[in-house]
C-alpha cells in the first residue's frame, strides 16, 4: 500500500511541474536540474489530541437561574361576533335487503286454470334446517273441438330436513306427487265403421282418465377432506289408476384418491328397477320386468402445455331380471378443452358413453298420455363425440357452439298406437287408451348428428337475454322414421326491470315437424291402413308482466300462447290456445 502511495505522490509532483512549466513565459529559460531519489517515500501520521465528547466546565461555580415573578392582569373584552353553529350534511341511507325465505303464490285464469303454491323454510338453528313445499297447477279444459274430457292437475307435497356443518352437510328429502291427464286425444275418423249412437255412447261411456302417483324419499351427504366425497341416494315408488307399479332405488357414492400427487375421482351406481303392468294394451296377462345395473367410472385430471385433460372410463353390468339377458358394457370417459384466448375463447372436445335406465316413471314425465303397453330397457349410449367452442365476445356476452355425433342402441321413441281389434265387437269393454288415442315405446338402433348454439348477454344490469339452437339428423335402423324427435329446437328468453317497481319477461320457441305413424279406421279384411303423418312445427309465445307493490307483495300477469295457435304437441293432442293468467305472490318470515 505505502508503494502505492509512494508512486501517486511522484506522479503528483510530476504533473505540477508540467502545469507550472506551461503557466511560465515561452521565452523564459528557467534551465534543468538532475533530483536523485535515494529513499522510499515513507509518509507519518501526526498525533492529533481527540475533542472530548463531554467538555468539563472550569468555572469554579455554575451560573444560577435568577427567580421571575409575574402576575396576570385580565379584564373583559367586548365582542359582538357571534360563532355560526354547524349542520351536519344529511346522508341518504342505504335500506339494508332483507331476504324473505316464505311465499305463497295464487292465480287464476281462463280455462279453468288455477295455480297455488306454499315454500316454507326455517332455520331450527346455525347449523340445521327444515323446509316443505306445496305445489298445485290444474285446468278444467276447453280446448276447441276436443270431444273427450280434457282436464289436468298437478300436485306436489315436499319436505325437507337438512344440516350444514364445518366439514359435513346432509339433507333428506321427502315428496308425494298426483298427476292426472286424459287420453283426449281422439283420431279425425274415429268411430266410422260405429252407427252415431255407439259412437256417442262409446265417448261418452269411456273413462279416459289415468291417474298417476309418485312417493319419493331421498338423502344427499357431502363430506369435506376425504375419500368419500359425497353419496346420493333415492327410493321412488312410481304407480298408475290401473294397477300398474314401479319401484326404483339407486345409490351413488363418489369417492377422490390421491395417487403421487394426482387426483383420481372414482363414481359408483347402483342402480335397481323392478315393475309390472297389471293390464297391457290388449288386457292379456301382467308384464313384468326388472333390471340391476352396478357401474364404476374412474377417471383423473392433468394439464399438459395449456390442455386441460381428463380421462376415465365407465364400467357396467346389467342384469336383466327377466330374461337373464346379461351384458358387460364398456364406455369412453374423455374431455379435453385448451384456453386459446384467455376465457375468451375455449376449445373443448371429447368423447362420452353412459348406460342409461329407462322406466315407466320417465316416459310419463316425458309424454303422460303414453299406454300400458310399454317395454322398459335400458338404453345403451355407446358414445357421443363432441367437439365445440365457449368463451365470452364481451364482459357481458358469452357464447357456446357444438357438434357431435351419437350413436345408440335401444333409443326409446313414441309412436302412436293402433285401434283395439274388440271395440267393435263390446264397446263396453274399451279402456279409455284403446281409442287410437295413447302412444306406446318403441326401441331402435340410431345415430344424430346434431349442432347446438347458446348466446347469452346482460345487455344491462336491468335487462338479460339467452337464445339456443338445437339442429339433428336422425338416422335409424329398422323404424321407418325418428318417431316424435324433431330436427329443429329454438328457444329465446328476455328479462328485463322497467322500473324499481315494474318487470317483464318474453319467452319465445320453435319446435320443429315431427313425424308419427297414423293408424285409419277402415278395416278391410283384416288389415289395417298406416300412413306415416308430419305434424307441423310450431312457435309458442309466452309473456309475463309483474308489479311490485312492497318488498313483500307482488302482482303478476301471465299470458302463454299469445299467438292462440292450436298446435299438436302429439299426434292428435292439440294444446290449449290463449291462457291468461292473473295472481299475487306474498313473501313472510316467522
Amino acid at each position: 500500500m505505502l508503494n502505492s502511495l509512494s508512486s501517486f505522490c511522484l506522479l503528483s509532483i510530476g504533473l505540477l511541474q508540467i502545469q507550472f512549466s506551461f503557466a511560465q513565459k515561452k521565452e523564459e529559460n528557467i534551465g534543468t536540474e538532475v533530483v536523485n531519489v535515494v529513499k522510499q517515500y515513507t509518509p507519518t501520521i501526526s498525533d492529533v489530541s481527540k475533542i472530548k465528547e463531554l467538555p468539563t466546565i472550569d468555572e469554579e461555580e455554575n451560573a444560577k437561574k435568577e427567580a421571575v415573578k409575574y402576575a396576570i392582569f385580565s379584564f373583559p373584552v367586548a365582542s359582538t361576533f357571534t360563532p355560526y353553529k354547524g349542520i351536519a350534511e344529511s346522508v341518504d341511507k342505504v335500506e339494508k335487503t332483507k331476504y324473505l325465505k316464505n311465499y305463497l303464490t295464487f292465480g287464476g285464469g281462463n280455462y279453468g286454470v288455477l295455480n297455488a303454491e306454499l315454500f316454507l323454510n326455517q332455520d331450527l338453528n346455525t347449523t340445521d334446517y327444515i323446509g316443505g313445499m306445496f305445489r298445485h297447477f290444474s285446468s278444467q279444459g276447453g280446448i276447441k273441438g276436443v270431444e273427450l274430457s280434457d282436464n289436468y292437475n298437478e300436485t306436489n307435497i315436499d319436505l325437507t330436513f337438512g344440516t350444514n356443518r364445518k366439514n359435513l352437510s346432509w339433507n333428506l328429502d321427502v315428496g308425494y306427487q298426483n298427476q292426472i291427464y286424459n287420453w283426449y286425444g281422439l283420431p279425425i275418423d274415429f268411430g266410422s265403421f260405429l252407427t252415431p249412437i255407439q259412437r256417442a255412447t262409446l265417448i261418452n261411456e269411456t273413462n279416459v282418465q289415468q291417474s298417476y302417483n309418485t312417493l319419493y324419499v331421498g338423502n344427499r351427504i357431502n363430506i369435506k377432506n376425504g375419500v368419500l366425497n359425497d353419496v346420493s341416494l333415492k327410493f321412488n315408488h312410481f304407480s298408475d289408476a290401473f294397477g300398474s307399479a314401479e319401484n326404483r332405488f339407486y345409490v351413488k357414492p363418489s369417492f377422490e384418491f390421491n395417487i403421487n400427487d394426482r387426483l383420481l375421482n372414482t363414481n359408483v351406481i347402483v342402480d335397481y328397477l323392478k315393475g309390472s303392468f297389471e293390464k297391457n294394451y290388449w288386457n292379456t296377462s301382467t308384464i313384468q320386468y326388472g333390471y340391476t345395473n352396478i357401474g364404476i367410472a374412474p377417471s383423473f385430471e392433468f394439464n399438459e402445455q395449456g390442455w386441460k385433460v381428463t380421462i376415465g372410463a365407465g364400467l357396467f353390468y346389467s342384469l336383466d331380471a327377466e330374461t337373464s339377458n346379461n351384458q358387460f358394457l364398456i364406455y369412453p370417459k374423455i374431455n379435453a378443452s385448451f384456453d386459446i384466448v384467455d376465457n375468451l375463447m375455449v376449445f373443448y372436445t371429447g368423447v362420452d358413453g353412459n348406460l342409461e335406465q329407462n322406466t315407466f316413471a320417465d316416459f310419463v314425465n316425458e309424454n303422460p298420455f303414453v299406454s300400458l303397453r310399454l317395454t322398459i330397457a335400458p338404453t345403451d349410449k355407446q358414445y357421443d363425440l363432441f367437439a365445440g367452442l365457449k368463451g365470452k365476445l364481451t364482459n357481458d356476452i358469452s357464447y357456446n357452439i357444438r357438434g357431435s355425433y351419437i350413436n345408440e342402441r335401444n333409443k326409446a321413441l313414441f309412436k302412436s298406437n293402433e285401434y283395439y281389434d274388440s271395440m267393435y265387437e263390446d264397446i263396453m269393454k274399451v279402456e279409455g287408451y284403446q281409442l287410437g288415442n295413447s302412444f306406446e315405446v318403441v326401441y331402435d338402433d340410431m345415430k344424430t348428428l346434431s349442432f347446438y348454439g347458446e348466446l347469452k348477454a346482460d345487455l344491462s344490469e336491468k335487462v338479460s337475454f339467452g337464445i339456443n339452437g338445437t339442429f339433428n339428423s336422425f338416422t335409424t335402423n329398422s323404424e321407418k322414421e325418428a318417431w316424435n324427435l324433431p330436427t329443429i329446437k329454438l328457444d329465446s328468453k328476455i328479462d328485463f326491470e322497467i322500473t324499481e317497481k315494474w318487470y317483464a319477461g318474453m319467452n319465445v320457441f320453435y319446435v320443429g315437424e315431427r313425424k308419427d305413424e297414423q293408424h285409419y279406421d277402415t278395416y278391410l279384411n283384416g288389415n289395417e291402413p298406416k300412413l306415416i303423418k308430419s305434424l307441423d312445427g310450431y312457435f309458442d309465445v309466452n309473456a309475463h308482466v309483474g308489479f311490485k307493490y312492497s318488498d313483500r307483495l307482488t302482482a303478476f300477469l301471465r299470458a302463454n300462447n299469445i299467438t292462440n295457435n292450436s298446435y299438436q304437441k302429439w299426434l292428435n293432442y292439440s294444446v290449449q290456445g290463449l291462457q291468461v293468467v292473473l295472481g299475487v305472490n306474498y313473501k313472510f318470515d316467522f
